[in-house]
């Protein structure tokens, strides 16, 4: 029969070996709150996730922004919060009685609510998280302690809404005064990978932050109002000064509420941002945060109300003020949903938003001018981006003063280029064009059509393919083809595009049409719903087939033990009827990564690539690049593939989210992170004494089972490890144990 001490010993040295025998799942992050900041500051930011021990790194995309880990609190099971009321118990009762009342008023005060929080209380909130080391050597040390313990108790929830969600990362945020504005990607990193990506954006504006939330509670059918926020009404309404950005988390059945001041004739824009920062829930429907804005004058009537904005579901208001006076803007979920992942983004104020750009793209090597139309805009046009980039898709944004808009989308092609002319609504006043050919036009009004017409042989083939959905423009775009006598030859109205991973209605036409006769052929473009305006432009490509295609690896971010492989899985996008074979490789990868060959065959719309090392570990992720070749008509094309996330909407439909970069980290298995904090060697045990047993005696049960003992250990070392527990406590409950039969 073994002892206790051995018994411990061997629990212990199982706790030492686990992390290095059990599988890691890859590190993931839901959401991050707030969802970015104002240049030239230095602010906390909360994020959940799961698969977050040890984590250890920061990594946001571009130049000008850094993080660094302030704390990680994992989520406590409820073993572990009877240890910390009984170590709190113990601490107050340590205290004078004077002292004590003010730590049993802290444990009996709600759990943490919304409040705002200015840009300097946000640099300095976090300063106490950290509070104490676990020892009460001294009045203030015990102080500390409590106050983390009591920090942690407050934000446990028995069931979390989501699990994904329940282990919290603080981290610091610098962002230089410089940075470019404008959406980023930060990831996590810990000793044994790297995170997905959560967008997060680099604003101009003074920043208010609601009070992070707490872990929300899972919602019980019949019982639905315990999960609602509970909160002083008090705190419901917040009192701003425009222009700024506002952040903040919806909770279920709750509603945010700002108020400010406007003068009249102020052009206000009020935009939010919430899809835009975590595009897809997989729990829940509709598959994103739907936010609702709803604006309000000082008599509380309506004035201003927005749920989706043209086709996105992130909503804008425009609101020119009638008069002097407060208002009052409101934000909740249009069906009263609610969690901690719930994480919106508004910009408020005179700021610059472009509702529209005319063209929406030009010919590769032309120099052209843009049209925009919005609000508060400095200029009437801008120069069009991409000139020197080649064919592609390119971002921009017009400006006011020093403040930039809403970006927007401008494709450059190598075909020849045209513009719509009007009247061109029906077959008799058709626009005729040589193809191949892409023109720019607009449904300019409601009901408008447009009508292209040209001659082609038979058996020939045409592709006619609308840009606009993808370009930002509202357009649901409908095609037809019809030939000399009105007989449709053709018709499309959606044609899913797995390179738009964010988009979910798919309103871009495109057909391929093979030529029944020679003749006379009219291409009709008109909206779905019959809708028009100056904002409807589009861009449609007639023209043969241009085979080619497109690749996505997922995910973003893998891990490889030294001297190990992983697989990863390349997506292809085979566009205008490619169904040549593409060969998979990595590009100029740095030393010790190679990739298996892989060859997709014509009919494949995805393979899988073994990626291999010969190194033991990488100090920190190495950004890797996988190719594909194929040869199209006669010459050898190259694409590189995105990453992408793979991500499911609403438990069913999955999109494949793009990505900046292919993270990939190498790490030992059997490295172990050294202790963040090691208790004092216990003192020597007294000789025990004899004890008498009747020789009738039975057998004394056990009071704890060797896996329940190894489980309080590893309970008792955490804690320990998170300055949750003072020596003298660690050191009773570990006896404990010791004394377990």
């Amino acid at each position: 029969m073994r002892t206790a001490n051995g018994l411990v010993i061997a629990a212990l040295g199982f706790l030492a070996l686990a992390p290095a025998t059990l599988g890691q799942p890859r590190p993931y992050i839901g959401y991050a709150y707030p969802a970015g900041g104002r240049q030239g500051t230095v602010f906390q930011v909360k994020l959940g996730g799961q698969g977050l021990d040890d984590v250890n790194a920061v990594f946001v995309t571009g130049s000008g922004v850094s993080g660094r880990v302030v704390e990680y609190q994992r989520a406590l099971n409820p073993q572990e919060i009877t240890l910390l009321n009984e170590q709190l118990r113990e601490l107050k009762r340590a205290q004078k009685p004077a002292e004590g009342t003010r730590g049993a008023a802290a444990q009996a005060s709600p759990e943490p609510t919304m409040m705002m929080m200015s840009e300097d209380a946000m640099r300095s909130s976090a300063a106490g998280r950290s509070g104490g080391n676990g020892a009460a050597g001294s009045d203030q040390a015990a102080e500390q302690l409590i106050a983390k313990i009591e920090r942690r108790l407050a934000g446990y929830v028995n069931r979390p809404a989501s699990a994904a969600l329940a282990h919290i990362v603080w981290v610091e945020i610098t962002i230089a005064a410089d940075a470019a504005p404008g959406p980023r990607e930060l990831r996590l990193g810990t000793p044994r990978g790297v995170s997905n990506p959560l967008v997060f954006h680099v604003g101009q504006l003074p920043e208010i932050c609601r009070k992070p939330m707490v872990t929300a509670p899972l919602q019980v059918l019949g019982k639905e109002e315990l999960a609602l926020r509970k909160r002083p009404p008090e705190e419901e309404e917040e009192r701003i000064t425009l222009p700024c950005t506002l952040n903040g988390q919806i909770a279920s059945g709750e509603r945010n509420r700002y108020r400010f001041t406007a003068r009249k004739g102020q052009r206000l824009v009020m935009t939010c941002q919430a899809r835009q920062l975590i595009p897809y829930i997989a729990d829940a429907v509709p598959g994103w945060f739907q936010p609702v804005l709803a604006l309000y004058d000082a008599r509380g009537r309506e004035v201003a109300y927005d749920d989706d904005y043209q086709f996105r579901p992130d909503p804008t208001l425009f609101f020119e003020v009638p008069q002097d006076g407060e208002y009052v803007l409101a934000i909740y979920d249009a069906i009263y949903r609610g969690r901690e992942d719930f994480v919106y983004r508004i910009t408020a104020g005179e700021i610059p938003f472009v509702t529209s750009h005319f063209p929406l793209g030009a010919c590769t090597n032309a120099p052209a001018k843009v049209s925009l139309q919005g609000w508060n805009l400095g200029a009437a046009e801008s120069d069009a981006p991409g000139l020197e980039g080649g064919a592609g898709r390119y971002s921009f944004c017009a400006s006011s003063g020093s403040l930039i808009s809403n970006p927007r989308w401008f494709d450059r092609d190598i075909l020849p280029e045209t513009f719509d002319r009007e009247p061109n609504n029906a077959t008799g006043q058709a626009q005729r064009v040589s193809l191949p050919v892409i023109i720019n036009g607009r449904i300019g009004r409601s009901g408008d059509w447009d009508v292209f017409q040209f001659s082609g042989k038979s058996n020939d083939t045409v592709v006619a393919e609308v840009l606009a959905r993808r370009l930002e423009s509202p357009l649901d775009s409908v095609v037809k083809v019809t030939d000399a006598a009105g007989n449709l030859v053709a018709f499309n109205d959606d044609c899913e595009d797995l390179e738009a991973g964010v988009i979910t209605h798919h309103a871009d036409s495109c057909l391929t049409l093979r030529l029944p006769a020679d003749g006379t052929y009219y291409v009709h473009l008109g909206d779905t719903a019959r809708n028009g305006g100056e904002e409807f432009g589009y861009r449609l490509r007639l023209s043969p087939p241009r085979p080619d295609f497109a690749l996505r690896v997922v995910p973003s971010s893998v891990s490889l033990r030294s001297k190990g492989n992983v697989t990863v899985n390349v997506h292809v996008i085979r566009k205008d009827g490619f169904t040549g074979p593409i060969q998979l490789a990595l590009k100029d990868p740095p030393d010790g990564f190679s990739a298996s060959p892989v060859s997709l065959t014509g009919t494949q719309t995805v393979a899988r690539l073994n990626l291999r090392t010969t190194l033991p570990e990488t100090e920190k992720p190495v950004n890797l690049t996988v190719t594909g070749t194929a040869r199209i008509q006669g010459r050898e094309v190259t694409r590189e593939a995105v990453p992408a996330e793979d991500r499911m909407q609403a438990f069913l439909w999955r999109h494949l989210v793009p990505a900046a970069d292919f993270k990939v980290l190498v790490y030992d298995p059997n490295y172990q992170p050294p202790p963040k904090r090691v208790p004092p060697p216990p003192p020597a045990p007294a000789e025990p004494k004899p004890v008498l047993v009747a020789a009738n005696a039975s057998a004394e049960k056990p009071k704890f089972s060797k896996q329940q003992v190894v489980g309080r250990l590893r309970q008792l070392k955490l804690l320990y490890e998170e300055g949750l527990l003072t020596d003298e406590f660690h050191a009773e409950k570990v006896a404990e144990c010791e004394a377990a039969r």
